[in-house]
């Protein structure tokens, strides 16, 4: 049934507000009948982490105090949620543990989200970072077995594959090879627009997670491995934000943020199977409703926009689902694990050139090592062989596949 969010009732925003005892929810447990449970968790918190920081960013630019105070408003009950959300995780999880929880939501958002895909460009943008955000998994995955003799199959289920993909090491770019052409805000897909935002939001969470977490380490190869690798979050950021259409006016970006969190909770509460987890997202849908409303009231009065102008007749009919990805990623692994980047076009590795950008700037960064080579050397020597989960056979890549043993 098609449901358009500007028919719904909502909740007003001044109603939207809880006590601290409603924000502190009891955490899930550690190891959740749900493995996705986690995974939705995970990416709300990156998505009203993004709404919270928009919302500041643009309450920078304005000189209007209605404005101002709407949103201000909206803010706060975002910034609500977010903790309601973020409190969710339960306090036992290490900080590696976590990490491994958050490229689980990488790999399998983002391959979810290049499979339904309209967009060609689009697709092959989400594509390319992929196989990055895949090899993060294995190297952090070796990590944990190295430091606490644990494998990260107990934290994903096997439900992601852990195997390397495109090695970090020349992943590394120069910052103009990560920009990309962007949309055309006035022909572009709604969906194509929403998992841009949506992707943008989880990579930022994830960039902001290891730029603050890697010094919780003693390890010195644990600080290393979240320094390497929080840059290339950082890539990713710069790579899908410049996907974006900048001439959107700063409404219309509230009015959208505020619809994809709609689509989000929309799509997540059908999709649960924790029931108390479950009234959190109706509840949060039932709020964001409300602030998308808000939202739309301002395009009208200040823009002169019917909202019904830039927001689609309803929801996409396919909700966004957090579920297993391996055939897909398999497949990505097997045609586009030589793809690099140089001038914002995607080429075969052979048709870089020594003295391209990002040749030039690996040779900086990885002078004196590589991070996320040194910890899979070190789990070879102190366990006799690395770590990986490859539950549905070899690696589809000849050269990446681990020696056979006897």
């Amino acid at each position: 049934m098609a449901f358009d969010p500007l028919d719904q009732p909502g909740m007003d925003l001044e109603d939207q507000f809880r006590s601290w005892s409603e924000l502190n929810v009891d955490p899930i447990p550690e190891r959740p009948d749900d493995q996705y449970t986690m995974t939705r968790i995970i990416l709300m918190n990156g998505i009203e982490v993004e709404s919270v920081m928009f919302s500041h960013q643009f309450a920078r630019h304005v000189d209007d105090p209605t404005l101002l105070r709407a949103l201000a408003t909206s803010r706060r009950a975002d910034h609500q949620q977010q903790r309601a959300v973020n409190w969710l995780l339960p306090g036992t999880l290490s900080p590696l543990e976590t990490t491994i929880g958050y490229e689980q939501v990488a790999v399998d958002l983002t391959a979810w989200l290049a499979r339904n895909e309209p967009d060609p460009n689009i697709r092959q943008a989400l594509d390319f970072a992929l196989l990055e955000d895949f090899d993060h998994l294995y190297r952090y995955a070796d990590l944990y077995e190295l430091m606490d003799g644990r494998h990260a199959e107990d934290i994903t289920r096997s439900l992601t594959e852990i195997t390397p993909g495109r090695p970090t090491e020349v992943q590394h770019r120069h910052p103009v090879d990560d920009l990309r052409a962007h949309f055309e805000t006035h022909a572009v897909d709604p969906l194509t627009r929403m998992h841009v935002m949506t992707v943008v939001a989880g990579e930022q969470q994830t960039m902001n997670y290891y730029m603050n977490h890697g010094v919780d380490f003693v390890e010195p190869i644990a600080r290393k491995l979240y320094l390497e690798i929080a840059e290339i979050e950082e890539q990713h950021v710069t790579h899908y934000e410049s996907l974006l259409d900048p001439l959107d006016s700063w409404i219309a970006m509230w009015v959208m943020h505020e619809y994809n969190e709609v689509y989000l909770y929309w799509s997540f509460a059908q999709q649960e199977t924790d029931p108390r987890i479950k009234r959190l997202w109706e509840l949060h849908l039932e709020m964001e409703i409300g602030q998308l409303q808000a939202a739309c009231r301002f395009l009208e009065r200040y823009e002169g926009r019917d909202p019904r102008e830039l927001l689609p007749p309803s929801l996409p009919e396919v909700p966004l689902t957090m579920q297993s990805n391996k055939d897909y990623v398999r497949q990505v692994l097997a045609t586009q694990i030589d793809l690099r980047s140089d001038e914002g076009r995607y080429v075969d590795v052979s048709e870089v050139g020594k003295g391209a950008p990002s040749t030039r700037y690996q040779s900086i960064v990885n002078a004196d090592g590589v991070p996320t080579e040194q910890v899979i050397d070190l789990t070879r020597d102190e366990t006799g062989g690395e770590y990986r989960d490859e539950t549905e056979g070899r690696h589809p890549v000849e050269s990446l596949r681990a020696p056979v043993t006897a």
